[in-house]
């Protein structure tokens, strides 16, 4: 690879081919197989059907938990291929990422950083497991991310250069940031930003004046999203922007929502980062070696520290300051996840690839120790794949309660074809381990850095490609939502049971897999009492139902023997009718024990 790849389109079209062939060419190939991701497709899917792009009602009673622009990225890219499917839920997330990591690389060009810097920053950017994770899923947390990390860089550029197009593009970034997560999108870029101009000697009215103008033109458009949901739902979309936005920062929403403490944080970015994180590691067994000792004159060590942070290039300023504030300000809420964390990644990625470029400079054994590493494990994933193919794996090694559900992926993968994509993937990762060979022997850093990711690139590639998609499939409801599909007329409406919702809770449980594989037909029994129809229902709730619903005559078609993947239970699909003359029996009944 050309180390001046970076003073040209090159970097820019290498980062744009990579990005294609990692995130987007495995899109389709895994079934939803959690609930979070049937849960935002299954809007899409409501708004194609209803027609209503303001604000749809889904799972038979729900409006849409987050606002509307992811979803509507995700409907307009359906459009093209007439339903909602795992490729096109998956797309917006993918090009989001693909346009995050183009958007930092051409930033830092702009700011001259090294071009074979802002590569290496983009090439991990894109291989970072929690990016990497989060640009094939359909949820809205990507997009999210992106959007606010190009708002950040378009800001910085408007300052900097006062260009119109700049202020433009960052409000309508802001915007729609907003419209995907509410006000945290247009709020946290612009907090980061005035906390730069303020360390970048900016006065403090004259910085805040700059960033609550930016945040009102930002809130044009979302409002108006807001004033027609509203007329639309009324008091309970009102007080779903109140749960959603105040008590979730707040931690007093009426369900727990993925509380943890603010170590949380730390570790989910150690493990956001690998296998960079393992670099790390390996590194400051070398590192460390050097002694260190604290200065003499503490307070002049510390003013010495504030210069050298004041007089940071706007690359690094703005890389540190991003990382730091966005990560503080998501440890305050007592609602913590992972994905929550994206928007550090790239801005983090610039300093890791700097971190990386130094290290294999000055102790290149850790970067060759490290590539044998990612070497084995990349030959090692077909050589499993080939012998797990043979049957040599006896399916008695597993025990326990989950043993089943492991045996069928060992049936799944041992059933595995090999074709055309095994081989091509297999020749690609031996091309990088090729390339990390003869890269290890050239005194250039920069060259070996970029086979370390491209042996992550292909490691990706073999189980995005052909590894997930055998094991994650089998947990996918799919195949129970298809056989539902072929029991029951077509078109009918399917109704839900469960115990463990009663009235009054705002967060109902659904069977979001299951519903949208069979196109949200899927509604909850207990808010319509129909008169007959069909019914699933999980084993466990089958006698809170025959208590809460004795008028109702159960005939059992069918029990699927496969865990849901949105709730762990075991549905049976069951025939429903209301017992003639039951109402009145019990009020004859009533009126006998009255006298």
């Amino acid at each position: 690879m050309n180390s001046n790849i970076g003073k040209s389109h090159r970097g820019f079209i290498y980062l744009l081919f990579l990005g294609i062939i990692s995130v987007v060419l495995f899109l389709g190939f895994s079934l939803f197989n959690t609930k979070g991701e049937p849960r935002e497709a299954v809007v899409a899917l409501s708004m194609l059907q209803s027609g209503d792009w303001v604000s749809p009602i889904n799972n038979g009673v729900d409006i849409a938990y987050k606002p509307p622009f992811f979803h509507w990225c995700v409907a307009l890219c359906s459009l093209f291929t007439g339903c909602v499917t795992e490729f096109t839920a998956r797309f917006p997330s993918a090009i989001a990422t693909i346009a995050m990591v183009l958007t930092a690389y051409c930033y830092m060009l702009r700011n001259r950083v090294d071009g074979r810097l802002a590569f290496l920053s983009g090439m991990i950017t894109l291989t970072a497991f929690e990016v990497h994770r989060a640009s094939m899923a359909c949820r809205v947390d990507m997009m999210l991310s992106a959007l606010m990390v190009m708002a950040v860089y378009l800001f910085h550029c408007w300052y900097v250069s006062r260009g119109k197009w700049h202020l433009l593009l960052t409000v309508l970034l802001l915007s729609g940031a907003f419209l995907t997560k509410g006000p945290v999108g247009a709020l946290l870029p612009c907090m980061v930003m005035g906390v730069y101009m303020l360390v970048r000697g900016e006065r403090f009215f004259s910085a805040f004046f700059k960033c609550v103008a930016v945040v009102l033109a930002s809130c044009i458009l979302p409002l108006c999203w807001y004033y027609a949901a509203y007329l639309e739902r009324g008091d309970a979309f009102l007080y779903l922007v109140y749960e959603e936005n105040v008590l979730r920062f707040t931690g007093k929403m009426v369900y727990s929502s993925h509380e943890a403490p603010a170590i949380y944080n730390v570790m989910t970015m150690i493990t956001g980062f690998l296998p960079y994180t393992l670099f790390i590691v390996f590194s400051l067994f070398v590192v460390l070696r050097r002694r260190y000792r604290l200065p003499d004159n503490i307070r002049q060590a510390a003013a010495d520290v504030w210069h050298r942070f004041r007089g940071m290039s706007d690359q690094d300023l703005l890389s540190l300051i991003s990382a730091v504030l966005i990560f503080v300000f998501y440890c305050i809420p007592k609602s913590k996840r992972s994905v929550y964390l994206l928007p550090v990644y790239p801005f983090a990625a610039y300093y890791i690839a700097r971190y990386i470029l130094w290290v294999t400079g000055r102790h290149r054994s850790v970067a060759t120790a490290y590539g044998w590493l990612l070497s084995a494990i990349a030959v090692v994933l077909p050589v499993l794949a080939l012998v797990i193919k043979t049957g040599v794996v006896p399916h008695s090694i597993f025990h326990g309660k989950h043993a089943a559900e492991n045996v069928a992926f060992l049936i799944s993968l041992e059933t595995m074809p090999i074709g055309l994509l095994v081989v091509l993937l297999t020749i690609i990762i031996l091309l990088a381990v090729s390339f990390f060979i003869r890269a290890r022997r050239r005194s250039d850093a920069y060259v070996l850095c970029c086979s370390l990711c491209g042996l992550v690139f292909s490691i990706y590639l073999m189980l995005d490609g052909v590894v997930l998609p055998r094991v994650l499939n089998v947990k996918s409801d799919y195949y129970v939502a298809t056989e539902i599909d072929r029991l029951i007329p077509s078109g009918e409406k399917i109704w839900d049971y469960r115990s463990d919702w009663k009235p009054g809770d705002r967060n109902r449980m659904h069977q979001f897999s299951v519903n949208f594989y069979l196109n949200d037909r899927v509604t909850p029994l207990d808010l319509h009492r129909p008169e007959r129809g069909y019914m699933i229902m999980g084993d466990e709730d089958y006698d809170a139902f025959r208590k809460s619903f004795p008028q109702y005559r159960l005939d059992k078609i069918r029990r699927f023997d496969h865990r849901s993947c949105d709730d762990k239970r075991r549905l049976t699909l069951y025939r429903f009718e209301r017992i003639a003359g039951f109402d009145q029996e019990k009020q004859v009944d009533r009126r006998y024990a009255c006298r």
